[in-house]
């Protein structure tokens, strides 16, 4: 059982403190974030050098003043050098206020930053690399990490160099005073280092597994939460319960095994400075009893003084320096979220300018989501500029997967898509998805009032701009009767179709040249379906309107039906045409209508 919570005496392989990756990281976030604050941080250095020469002073101040005592000096010398001791102890509480206030201002900015350009960096990214990626990880990483990070550079980080500061100049001090004490004392340095070198690579395995099990319980709490009306009306609150405490054990396992790699380290710090006090003690009363060595009772408690001013910032940075082995993983799993490479981006001479009312041209397209499930191979379809095209077929034929190839969500494997001639891999990805007007499915909704909800699309919008867009959805009632009460996270209180008219009144407000409607009017009762297709016919004039439709009553005056089924164009033609094939679209139309009947 103990063994367990000990993971580097599993592993007896010598590993580096530092391996080239973690220096990798280090010189990024420097040369990224911390460089340009240079001269603050020289401030910072300066204001802790000033601590680590007060703690000097007062080893000496110290010594005078024991003999002052001792050889029966003047009372005025013992006031003098107390009242020195107090001036130098001021100095380094001023210093002590100063330093933290600035650091944490310093890390703090750097690290707002880092988490500035892990959200512009995020934006970026591919909807198929969010389609793999759980939330909970860009979480973890945005939040917790991120902070973890400022904490740990603005407060851990600058406590050590101070410890480091006082180590260096305090044993210079000891070393000029007593050399042969302090090299005696020196002989427990090896132990430190070993039990350091041995606790790394331990901390480093078990916080990556820590940081790994944390996303996996923000995810799994994430999915809890966003999904609890399915978890309430399915009454699994008990697996629910037991699947996020286990993820929590887990977690709780963890952390004691990284307290325990890290325990250690401490006590073995302690046993080393017992045995270098006592050495020095023995040795160091052995020379002052010795009358042909010049070390006096001062000498002697001075020294002892100064090495409990070593040894107690160096137990502080032997716990710094656990502390930054598992900072360290963190710090590279920000890094390589930075380092990820999105795959659609514009090409070398992409134009921002092309013909937004042209024809749009699939020819010879393959693409799959999967590379042993091909969706399309060699698709060509023609939607006609300025007119209205459906496109109809059974569940995962890949209708949707049309209007994600044409925004470029996803990349083409063979073929080339058009529009007005233009190949939309020669555009500038934000100037083609700025000529879309999109009512998709799956509809995103912030938890914001119905009015800037629809704003959302348009920022810079009149009022009178939004109400006429809510006007033509048929939501401005609603919107008139809610006021400025928010709609719940992710619309809660929203139904499916009130959601859906928020979408189209987006699209209203967008009015970009080139309409996407996809399943527009799916979640609507047949009374308001007819007033919105109404204000969709109307929003479509004069714009190229590609229509994703399960319900087919909603495309009969379309001017033209692509018949999809497995990724094939297999029917073409007007919904007249269409039904007079006695094909597919028939046999859909057929049935559809004696289900409304």
């Amino acid at each position: 059982m103990f063994k367990d919570l000990i993971p580097f005496r599993r592993d007896r392989t010598r590993h580096p403190l530092f391996t080239a990756e973690d220096r990798e990281n280090i010189m990024w976030f420097w040369n990224g974030y911390l460089k340009k604050r240079t001269i603050w941080l020289v401030a910072v250095l300066g204001l802790i050098f000033l601590q680590g020469i007060a703690y000097q002073q007062f080893l000496s101040l110290t010594e005078k003043g024991l003999r002052v005592i001792f050889d029966n000096g003047a009372v005025t010398d013992l006031i003098r050098v107390c009242a020195i001791v107090f001036g130098l102890f001021a100095l380094r509480g001023t210093a002590s206020y100063v330093v933290p206030r600035l650091s944490t201002w310093l890390a703090s900015g750097a690290v707002m930053e880092m988490r500035r350009d892990m959200i512009d960096h995020l934006m970026t990214f591919d909807l198929a690399h969010f389609e793999m990626t759980p939330p909970g990880d860009y979480i973890l990483k945005l939040v917790q990490q991120a902070q973890t990070l400022s904490q740990f550079v603005g407060q851990a980080t600058i406590s050590a160099v101070r410890d480091f500061f006082t180590v260096i100049i305090v044993s210079g001090y000891l070393i000029y005073k007593a050399p042969f004490l302090f090299f005696t004392a020196l002989i427990v340095a090896p132990v430190i280092l070993f039990v350091l070198q041995r606790t790394s690579n331990g901390i480093k395995e078990v916080q990556r597994k820590s940081e790994s099990a944390l996303g996996g319980y923000m995810n799994a709490l994430e999915e809890t939460l966003s999904g609890m009306r399915t978890v309430k009306i399915s009454n699994q609150e008990r697996f629910e319960r037991e699947r996020l405490t286990v993820s929590t054990e887990k977690i709780h396992d963890l952390q004691i095994r990284l307290q325990a790699a890290q325990a250690i380290v401490l006590p073995a710090i302690d046993l080393a400075s017992a045995f270098a006090y006592s050495l020095v003690i023995g040795v160091g009363g052995y020379m002052a009893i010795a009358s042909e060595h010049r070390i006096d009772g001062a000498t002697i408690i001075t020294f002892l003084i100064g090495l409990v001013m070593v040894f107690d910032p160096l137990r502080n940075l032997a716990r710094f320096f656990t502390t930054l082995q598992s900072r360290l993983v963190i710090l590279r799993s920000v890094n390589r979220l930075l380092n990820i490479r999105p795959t659609i981006t514009d090409a070398p001479g992409a134009v921002a300018e092309f013909d937004t009312k042209g024809d749009i041209r699939f020819e010879d397209v393959t693409f799959s989501y999967a590379a042993d499930t091909e969706l399309f191979q060699n698709l060509s379809m023609h939607f006609t500029g300025g007119h209205r095209t459906a496109i109809v077929g059974a569940t995962g034929s890949g209708k949707t997967t049309v209007l994600s190839l044409l925004g470029r969500l996803y990349e083409v494997e063979a073929g080339q898509i058009t529009i007005g001639g233009t190949n939309i891999r020669d555009i500038q990805v934000n100037a083609l998805r700025q000529s879309f007007s999109v009512v998709a499915q799956d509809i995103v909704i912030f938890n914001a009032s119905i009015f800037e909800n629809i704003r959302y699309v348009r920022p810079d919008a009149t009022d009178a701009e939004i109400w006429e867009a809510a006007e033509n959805a048929e939501i401005a009632d609603l919107m008139r009767a809610r006021g400025e009460a928010k709609v719940g996270p992710k619309g809660a209180q929203l139904s499916g179709g009130q959601k859906q008219r928020i979408a189209i009144a987006r699209a209203f407000l967008r009015s970009a040249p080139i309409l996407l409607l996809d399943e527009a009017t799916s979640a609507l009762d047949q009374r308001t379906e007819e007033k919105v297709k109404r204000a969709l016919k109307r929003l479509s004039e004069g714009k190229t309107t590609l229509i994703v439709a399960h319900r087919l009553s909603a495309i009969v005056d379309v001017d033209r039906i692509y018949v999809l089924d497995a990724g094939r164009v297999v029917e073409t033609g007007s919904h007249d045409e269409l039904l007079q094939q006695q094909g597919l679209y028939a046999g859909m139309y057929t049935t559809q209508k004696s289900e409304y009947l």
